[in-house]
């Protein structure tokens, strides 16, 4: 018997209720507000992006573009809040220049690169609500449902809150929350535990590759025969969501380096390491090297005919750097760091061979 993939998503509510933050802004006006307070250029940014779409999809798109808006004013903003640079729990990785990666660097690149036509009006929007809330939460105790995480869970939950206060309505709107539930889901790292307690954000996301696709191949199990547009709409999103969350292969390779650089930050801050701790040296040492190579060359690989149109030449072009890069950091420190040494040791030396490499 087929499980109801799509009901479950919509009962997250129950394990993943509102917390302070969800609770402290729960209005689309205040949350547009403070962006325009504190971001005055993605403001701009939202409205150039707006008057393109309009003039790609007609007047009849505005009022949907508008929700949309307001939705992501919401989750840009609390994730500022929540883990970002707006609060009092930063994490490296996992904050709102994460989203803005997603939503005016890599979303962006893909309108200018193929064209407003190369999706429908609402997929532009849906994948714009993937990059802004696919990370919302970051801090649930480890758990895996069907291999989807508890921070996606937590996600998706928080999501569908967010579409509820923009004005969506989850009977007439089903089908968009559950494509977004879906890409969000997705985006979980099928990572199983290498060691006896490795369960923090950053050790699943260096430790395996996107669900995207095995769950889009076991949609027919998850949804019914009714939902066959449904499905395939979400498919085709899960996997397009997939890349863009990992296109970080396929950007310039100082652009690569940082972004490792800033999830093993994370992890060991995650992890209760300084940096400037000599115990940090070791695991920052391997994350940076054999860490970066499996998930250069074993775990990632694109899975959307627009993901590798768009990426796959980047990531051509940086294949030969990171293997360069990680003969270049085994030389430096041969044998592995050396007493004294420490994990800013590593990651400076690491950043510096990246503008060699770049």
């Amino acid at each position: 018997m087929a499980v109801d993939l799509a009901a479950a998503l919509f009962e997250l509510d129950r394990d993943f209720p509102a917390d302070a933050t969800e609770l402290r802004l729960g209005d689309a006006g205040e949350a547009a507000a403070r962006v325009r307070e504190r971001r005055a250029d993605l403001a701009a940014i939202m409205q150039e992006v707006r008057q393109g779409y309009l003039s790609a999809f007609g007047p009849a798109a505005e009022p949907r573009f508008e929700q949309v808006r307001g939705a992501l004013a919401l989750g840009f903003v609390r994730m500022a809040m929540r883990h970002g640079h707006w609060g009092n729990d930063l994490h490296e990785y996992h904050n709102e220049e994460h989203v803005l990666e997603l939503l005016i660097g890599r979303l962006a690149k893909v309108r200018l690169e193929l064209g407003w036509s190369v999706l429908a009006a609402e997929d532009w929007l849906l994948l714009a609500l993937f990059a802004t809330c696919h990370d919302l939460r970051q801090r649930e105790a480890a758990e895996f449902w069907h291999e989807v995480g508890a921070n996606e869970r937590a996600s998706v939950a928080e999501s569908f809150r967010i579409l509820d206060a923009v004005g969506f309505s989850r009977d007439t709107d089903r089908d968009f929350y559950v494509a977004l539930g879906l890409m969000i889901a997705g985006s979980t790292f099928d990572a199983r535990p290498v060691a006896p307690n490795p369960f923090n954000t950053a050790e699943v996301a260096s430790s395996g590759g996107s669900l995207a696709p095995k769950l889009a191949r076991d949609l027919d199990q998850w949804l019914g025969a009714h939902e066959e547009a449904s499905r395939e709409r979400a498919r085709r999103l899960m996997l397009i969501a997939a890349d863009l969350d990992t296109a970080n292969v396929g950007e310039p390779f100082v652009s690569l380096a940082g972004s490792a650089v800033r999830l093993v930050k994370e992890r060991e801050k995650r992890a209760g390491r300084a940096l400037y701790a000599t115990e940090s040296a070791q695991p920052v040492f391997d994350f940076l090297t054999q860490g970066q190579e499996r998930y250069f060359f074993e775990l990632h690989r694109f899975v959307s005919p627009i993901g590798e149109q768009v990426f796959g030449g980047g990531k051509r072009v940086n294949e030969p750097k990171v293997h360069w890069q990680s003969a270049r950091m085994r030389e430096l420190f041969p044998g592995g760091p050396k007493p004294g040494q420490n994990g800013q040791h590593v990651i400076d030396a690491f950043l510096r061979l990246a503008h060699e490499a770049g």
